[in-house]
């Protein structure tokens, strides 16, 4: 592998449209792994707008639908809503980075939280797209997501 060989851009919308496999798990602030899960996404692109169908599987049994709407704005800025999602979801890409911040309505232990997300989005070598979302409530850190996207593996 050379410099060549690392990706120059990312192009949120041509990455995600169409089918897209993701893996991934939670881990708390003490290092424990608290959840593993995939992800099925279906992308479709309308002009400026994206839309992605999420089904998550947890490793309990679990599932979850989650449907994000995403625009793209200018000068590599995005804003975004899920079903979830406490008012809009901002977003910036710069090269082959994508920075993505947002308030969600969390069911933990059967109660409902605000939480805050802080995701950062890196393209790979081989469109391999690696997600780091550092998970806050009232400031204080709860953990990790750590997700790896895939468009090689079909769902």
């Amino acid at each position: 592998m050379n410099k060549t060989d690392w990706p120059d851009e990312l192009n949120l919308f041509e990455y995600f449209h169409g089918e897209t496999m993701a893996y991934g798990l939670f881990e708390d602030r003490f290092g424990n792994i608290r959840r593993l899960f995939t992800v099925a996404i279906k992308g479709t692109v309308s002009g400026d707008q994206l839309t992605l169908e999420e089904d998550f599987f947890y490793e309990n049994g679990e599932l979850e639908n989650r449907t994000w709407v995403i625009e793209r704005g200018q000068n590599a800025v995005y804003s975004g809503t899920a079903g979830d999602v406490l008012g809009r979801a901002e977003g910036q890409q710069s090269k082959a980075r994508f920075t993505w911040r947002y308030d969600m309505l969390l069911n933990i232990s059967g109660r409902q939280h605000q939480i805050k997300f802080d995701d950062w989005m890196f393209l790979m070598p081989n469109n391999v797209l690696l997600n780091r979302a550092i998970v806050k409530k009232f400031g204080i850190k709860l953990g990790t997501v750590f997700i790896s996207f895939s468009k090689d593996t079909k769902i």
